[in-house]
């Protein structure tokens, strides 16, 4: 006999949080502690809604979070169900706690390039607005010293106040460092924690900048296949047999260049076999906050189980590229390593910069610029899908994606990907070269960054690439 779940709920409706995404959180915590376990049935949607004395709508909103993310399936005419396939946790685990905006099209080469955001959005004049009064303060001078080699103190509280609440993590701001880019968090990560011929698992397809950081620390990369749903596990579990394993580089969220995110069922065994085998997770998130769906999946260092994380964060694609503010978070021990490190490259980060990018995320205007930035993309990635159906639907295949700011193409028939290039290039159009994301054979596909183009630019672009396919 189906009982539904005694609930016992407590939301804060004077929060900032959404009360769908508290509901949500709750019977995620509930799923992690044990109180509910594959194969249980939850209360129907208007059950819920009066034990919870909220809005139908309201927990239909936050069912559809949960079924999205993996936590919820539903079956017909039977009702709402913890999922089989969150596998069983080992004792290690169990307390795992459209308004259209016009921009000029710029006049040079027409560049695919691997997913960077629309520079043109940036908020340009908030930020000049922010660096001027900083200058106009009388307790300016305070500003031109010497501050922390782990970056400004209120900053690196706002961050770790960020990832607690929009991120489900929770750590102190003494866990964050503050770099200039993701590219040195990955430096500054990899030299800290790796030592000569150290072992270290790679995606493959995978992101090249990051391993070229872990082959300066002196170590051995190892590549694993990615398929639909991310990581192959199978092959890590192989790795860990026969090799002592220092690190996996991941990145789970939108992997880097497919597109895929990581199941749910992944997830929670690479954090087991990170606990059992010792090994850290370097988990880069590089565009989290460009999600179109429900809300980003939380990311694996959320997980309070998880023993040896690196997390590392960017805001080089929240406001511009050219803006290198990147973090990462870790444990006390490891941003204690990396600031000594930090210290001797670089004596601190851009203490002016980080003070002008906390003015605009205390007045809401990152919040802002993140809502119609998203609401841009959203629009801009419908109709990049429907180019691609109406030029190439017979020639390549392709999964709309959830996120991020680019597409993940697979030719169907055997191409030239070199000569391809080449032509594209004669015609002024640059696309990347798969070798790019490839560890040793060159990967069938192409990704293509399309949020920094107009309509008009991805449709000749994508026009070019059909001739040549």
């Amino acid at each position: 006999m189906l009982r539904p779940w005694p609930l016992e709920m407590q939301l804060d409706k004077k929060s900032d949080k959404a009360i769908y995404l508290q509901i949500a959180d709750a019977v995620i915590n509930a799923i992690r502690t044990g109180k509910l376990v594959s194969g249980n049935a939850l209360p129907g949607s208007r059950q819920l809604a009066e034990l919870l004395k909220v809005n139908r709508n309201t927990v239909v909103e936050a069912l559809d979070v949960l079924i999205a993310e993996g936590w919820l399936v539903t079956i017909d005419r039977k009702g709402t169900f913890i999922t089989d396939s969150i596998p069983k946790i080992n004792d290690s685990l169990e307390n795992i706690d459209d308004q259209k905006i016009e921009i000029e099209e710029p006049k040079s080469f027409l560049v695919f390039d691997d997913g960077l955001p629309d520079s043109r959005l940036a908020p340009m004049n908030d930020l000049a607005k922010a660096y001027r009064e900083l200058f106009s303060r009388k307790s300016r001078w305070q500003i031109m010293g010497y501050s922390s080699e782990l970056g400004n103190h209120e900053f690196r509280k706002s961050i770790a106040q960020m990832l607690n609440f929009k991120r489900g993590m929770s750590i102190s701001h003494d866990q964050i460092c503050i770099t200039r880019g993701s590219q040195m968090a990955m430096y500054l990560a990899s030299h800290c924690i790796l030592k000569q011929s150290d072992f270290v698992l790679v995606e493959n397809p995978g992101y090249k900048p990051a391993w070229e950081a872990f082959e300066n620390a002196g170590a051995t990369l190892l590549p694993v296949s990615v398929d639909s749903d991310g990581l192959n596990i199978d092959q890590v579990e192989e790795y860990l047999q026969h090799k002592t394993i220092k690190a996996i580089y991941v990145t789970p969220h939108h992997q880097f260049p497919t597109t895929v995110t990581l199941s749910l069922k992944k997830r929670l065994k690479l954090i087991e076999l990170s606990n059992q085998y010792n090994f850290t997770i370097i988990e880069d998130d590089y565009d989290n906050e460009f999600h179109f769906g429900q809300r980003p999946i939380l990311p694996i260092s959320s997980y309070s189980g998880l023993k040896n994380y690196i997390y590392i964060g960017t805001f080089s694609k929240v406001v511009a590229p050219a803006l290198r503010i990147g973090y990462l978070a870790s444990s006390q021990e490891n941003i204690q390593k990396i600031g000594n490190h930090r210290k001797i490259i670089d004596v601190q980060g851009d203490n002016i910069m980080e003070e002008a990018i906390l003015s605009l995320i205390n007045e809401g205007k990152i919040k802002r610029h993140l809502k119609k930035a998203n609401s841009v993309y959203k629009s801009k990635r419908d109709f990049f899908e429907n180019v691609l159906n109406e030029y190439l639907q017979d020639k390549v295949t392709f999964t709309k994606p959830e996120g991020g700011l680019a597409f993940w193409i697979v030719p169907k028939a055997d191409s030239n990907f070199l000569e391809v290039f080449k032509k594209l290039k004669s015609q002024g159009i640059q696309i990347m070269s798969p070798d790019r994301f490839s560890f040793d054979e060159t990967i069938r596909g192409f990704r293509l960054g399309y949020a920094s183009l107009s309509e008009k630019q991805m449709e000749k672009g994508i026009k070019a690439l059909s001739k040549l396919l």
